[in-house]
C-alpha cells in the first residue's frame, strides 16, 4: 500500500519540539524499509524540495512537492489528496493539522492539549487555531498517535468518543549523537562559542510562556550566592510572549549570571548537554520532553515537573519539582549541585537505565503498526 505523509514539520531548518519529532519519524521509518518494503511505498507530501538533511529517495521512500505557502494544507494539499491520480491508502500527519477532508483514512500525533489548561500563555489566533483545527484531527482521524500517556488521558478526558482510536508511542533519542563518549573536545567548543567560562546548568527548550523560564529564572536568583560560579544557560530560539524573560534577568540584576544562547545547530546540542552539571525543565506542562531523554543518556541528572508526561519519561532517575513554586525549583538546584560523588553517580546511573527503554526505532515501528491497521479501517 502507499502511505501518504506530511513531512513540512521535518523539512525546517531550525527544527524544535513537534519539528524534531516529525524530522526522526521520518528517517526512523526510512531505515526500516527493509522491513517494510515488500508491502509498502512511502509518500512524502511536501511544499517545497527536500532539504538535503531528510532522508534521500529510494525505490520505496519519495517525495511529492506541491508547492504553496499559507494555508498549504486546506488550498494544495487537500485538493490533491481528493482530487489526484495518485492516492495514498492511508494518510499521516505527525501533528495536530490533518486535511479536513480526504478520501482515504487518515492518522494524526497529537503532542499535548495543554494550551486548553493554559489558553492564557498562547496568542489568541494561535490558540483557536490549535483548538479548533485539533479537534477537527481527533474527530474526522482513523488513528492517532499521542506521545505519552498522559496525552492520551487528557485526549480522551476532552474528547472520549476517540479513546478507542489512540495509541500511545513514545519518543525516542539519537544513540548515536547522545551517549557518554561526547568528546571533552567538544565541550570546549561549545564554551568558547558562547562564552561559557564556568560550570553551569541547563535549560533547552523553546523561550515561550508554558516552559517557565521567569520561575526558573527567579530560583536561579536565590541560590546564585551560594554559588557564586555557577551560570544558568538558557538554550532555544524565542517562541512567543518571551519579552517579559529578558526584562526579569535585567530586574533580578542577573546578566553576567544568565547565557542566552539563541537558536543553536543541531551539532551543538550534544556538547551543550555533556558539559552542564544538570538539565532543568520547570515546564508547567509537556507533552513529552525530549530534552530530558537527551540529558539522561548523556550522563546528567534532570530536574523536572512533577506534571504531566515527565514523570513517565523520567521515571525513577529524576529529581522533582513543584512548577508554581520557586522555592522547590531552588532547592533541587542546590540539591544536585550539593550531591556527594556516589549519590550523583546513582542518579546518573538510573537515568542510563531508564533511557534504554526509549528508542527511534521502536518509535518508528509502532508508528507504521498504527497506520497499516488504520489502513484497514
Amino acid at each position: 500500500m502507499i502511505i501518504g505523509i506530511d513531512g513540512n514539520e521535518a523539512n525546517l531548518e531550525e527544527r524544535v519540539g513537534a519539528n524534531q519529532y516529525a524530522f526522526e519519524i521520518l528517517w526512523s521509518l526510512y531505515k526500516l524499509q527493509d522491513e517494510w518494503k515488500s508491502r509498502h511505498q512511502i509518500v512524502v507530501y511536501l511544499k517545497e524540495k527536500p532539504k538535503d538533511f531528510l532522508p534521500p529517495t529510494s525505490n520505496f521512500f519519495r517525495y511529492k512537492i506541491i508547492p504553496g505557502k499559507s494555508l498549504w494544507i486546506l488550498t494544495r494539499l487537500m485538493p490533491s489528496l481528493l482530487l489526484g491520480k495518485e492516492k495514498p491508502n492511508v494518510f499521516f500527519s505527525p501533528h495536530h493539522y490533518l486535511p479536513p477532508l480526504a478520501p482515504m483514512p487518515l492518522v494524526c500525533t497529537i503532542h499535548d492539549l495543554g494550551y486548553l489548561n493554559f489558553s492564557g500563555q498562547f496568542k489568541k489566533y494561535d490558540f483557536w487555531q490549535l483548538k479548533i483545527w485539533s479537534a477537527i484531527s481527533i474527530l474526522i482521524s482513523k488513528g492517532i498517535i499521542a506521545v505519552s500517556e498522559s496525552t492520551k488521558e487528557e485526549i480522551v478526558r476532552h474528547y472520549p468518543f476517540a479513546s478507542k482510536k489512540i495509541e500511545v508511542v513514545p519518543h525516542g533519542y539519537d544513540r548515536d549523537k547522545f551517549n557518554l563518549k561526547v568528546s571533552e573536545e567538544d565541550v570546549r567548543r561549545i564554551k568558547e562559542k558562547y562564552s561559557i567560562v564556568d560550570d553551569y546548568i541547563l535549560y533547552i527548550s523553546t523561550l515561550k510562556p508554558s516552559k517557565n523560564v521567569e520561575g526558573l529564572i527567579e530560583a536561579f536568583s536565590e541560590v546564585k550566592n551560594q554559588f557564586p560560579k555557577l551560570k544558568l544557560v538558557i538554550a532555544g530560539k524565542k517562541g512567543w510572549l518571551f519579552e517579559s524573560i529578558f526584562e526579569k534577568v535585567k530586574k533580578l540584576g542577573l546578566e553576567g549570571r544568565i547565557v542566552f544562547t539563541g537558536y543553536f545547530p543541531e551539532e551543538d546540542r550534544p556538547g551543550l548537554m555533556m558539559g552542564a552539571q544538570a538539565y532543568i525543565l520547570p515546564s508547567f506542562w509537556e507533552g513529552f520532553g525530549m530534552e530530558a531523554l537527551n540529558a539522561m543518556a548523556c550522563g546528567k541528572p534532570v530536574i523536572v515537573s512533577n506534571v504531566a508526561s515527565l514523570p513517565e519519561v523520567v521515571g525513577e532517575a529524576g529529581i522533582y519539582i513543584d512548577p508554581y513554586k520557586v522555592d522547590s525549583i531552588a532547592k533541587a538546584i542546590s540539591k544536585v549541585l550539593t550531591l556527594p560523588k556516589s549519590d550523583y553517580n546513582k542518579i546518573v546511573e538510573k537515568g542510563l537505565k531508564q533511557v534504554r527503554k526509549f528508542s527511534w526505532e521502536k518509535s518508528g515501528r509502532e508508528t507504521l503498526k498504527v497506520l497499516e491497521e488504520a489502513a484497514k479501517k
